[in-house]
């Protein structure tokens, strides 16, 4: 599937051990009402265990400007939130990344076991958009073992 391009997402959920997060290119929207997301996360994960614990999770869209992000949390799990200035906390626990354009809350609707992984369907409880009507940055992509910028036509 690596010739298939997909926007970048990082997923963070709080757990008993602190933050946790990994980045994600599986994302879809399912369904306007309710309003549920999906993505899929691999049992082989460093963060399978805190996900399927999880009762909410926040999905950042990354911009073009976040590929840093991207990069790190692929990496190793210990690595992610060592710099404290990159992330926050939203006053229901779990990390936020700063700068990122577009991030959704949701509540963890289900866990569907999936062959080697595990489909996430979230309930959106939150929406934060910080590109108003136009985005100020084009999302990231990633195709063929990479990460691109997408060129917006106007």
């Amino acid at each position: 599937m690596r010739h298939y391009p997909a926007g970048v997402t990082i997923v963070t959920v709080n757990s008993e051990n602190g933050p946790v997060g990994f980045t994600a290119t599986s994302f879809a929207s399912l369904s306007a009402q309710p309003p549920l997301i999906s993505f899929n996360i691999a049992e082989t994960s460093s963060s399978i265990e805190a996900m399927l614990r999880a009762e909410s999770l926040v999905v950042h869209f990354l911009g073009e400007h976040q590929k840093h992000l991207a990069q790190r949390f692929s990496r190793s799990a210990e690595e992610r939130f060592t710099d404290r200035s990159l992330w926050t906390t939203l006053g229901t626990g779990e990390p936020v990344l700063h700068g990122t354009p577009i991030w959704v809350r949701a509540t963890v609707h289900q866990l569907l076991p999936i062959g080697d992984h595990t489909l996430v369907i979230g309930l959106v409880t939150q929406v934060h958009d910080n590109t108003e009507h136009s985005p100020a940055v084009g999302p990231l992509v990633y195709y063929n073992g990479a990460y691109h910028r997408a060129e917006i036509a106007d």
